[in-house]
């Protein structure tokens, strides 16, 4: 039975969704392409009706999720800014990682995967970064918050307290705040 093209994209996006919020909370590689697919309710041989590979779905999965990145959108100003950083900084995010920013979740396996992978990755950073960067008017500060935060949620993630996460966080938006304070 063939599928209407429409059908077939709605597929594809419901696989792409399921896919990032599937990878960002255990991780691509630990999910095989069953896996991937049983989460939508297909089976495992109508994966490549969708992509050629695996590798091509974790293309997409990094430029969706990156590219949806509300921190990334423009117009900046100063003031979303800073809200943003609160959002990315709190306990909810650190304890949803299905729901929250892909580059804490799957910077490390974007950091080992094909070129191609990486290369999408790349033109979202630099999409994040150069927002960041007009709106402080300084892309060395740009790139050293952006790398504060996700250091930040990695570590918070990484420590089982829920104190220690909140002590974690609390620093690091600290940090920001005050290197916000001191910038032009």
């Amino acid at each position: 039975m063939r599928y209407s093209t429409t059908h077939k994209e709605q597929t594809r996006q419901k696989l792409l969704e399921s896919s990032g919020a599937l990878a960002k909370r255990g991780g691509f590689n630990a999910t095989g392409v069953a896996g991937l697919m049983k989460a939508i309710g297909l089976t495992g041989g109508a994966f490549y009706n969708h992509f050629p590979s695996k590798d091509d779905l974790f293309t997409e999965v990094v430029r969706r999720e990156l590219s949806l990145s509300p921190m990334a959108q423009q117009p900046m100003n100063r003031q979303r800014l800073e809200r943003c950083l609160d959002h990315y900084l709190s306990l909810a995010h650190v304890h949803n990682p299905e729901g929250g920013c892909a580059i804490p979740a799957l910077g490390a396996e974007i950091a080992q995967a094909p070129l191609p992978v990486r290369e999408e990755a790349e033109h979202w950073l630099r999409t994040l970064q150069q927002a960041w960067a007009d709106t402080l008017e300084d892309p060395d500060l740009a790139w050293a918050l952006l790398s504060q935060c996700v250091g930040a949620l990695v570590i918070a993630r990484m420590l089982a307290n829920p104190s220690s996460q909140q002590e974690v966080l609390k620093a690091s938006r600290e940090f920001l705040a005050g290197a916000l304070h001191e910038s032009p």
